[in-house]
């Protein structure tokens, strides 16, 4: 299939991909969790005056932990849809795809740790 770029197509894509996204939001209590941390971390950063560099590790480590997120939430779609009743071999790759995300968590509260020396400064005593 060899179709020609289409400008409307593109659009298109974006639109389901961002449904994906809300989906993802409305369907996953855990999303709820990496929304509220992402917002408390992009606050942090403003208030520790993050340099560019570190913004990027921060933007970097949210997109990982998201992708992880979106991509164990369609995994977990496809299981729930090929085979509704438990089966112990869809049980491990549900969970292997939660650990994907664990792991993906754990590398950008690695990551985040690095706000400690930023947060004594900013909450340290002004004098």
């Amino acid at each position: 299939m060899n179709r020609a770029f289409e400008f409307h197509g593109r659009l298109r894509s974006l639109r389901h991909a961002w449904r994906g996204v809300a989906r993802t939001l409305k369907s996953q209590h855990n999303a709820w969790i990496h929304a509220t941390v992402t917002a408390v971390v992009i606050v942090a950063g403003f208030l520790c005056s993050l340099t560019r560099g570190e913004w990027c590790l921060v933007a970097l480590a949210t997109a990982s932990v998201w992708t992880a997120e979106t991509l164990n939430t369609a995994l977990e779609f496809l299981a729930d849809a090929a085979i509704p009743e438990f089966h112990p071999t869809v049980g491990r790759a549900k969970d292997l795809a939660a650990g994907g995300v664990l792991l993906s968590a754990i590398g950008a509260l690695r990551r985040r740790a690095g706000f400690g020396p930023h947060l004594a400064a900013w909450l340290a005593p002004h004098s």
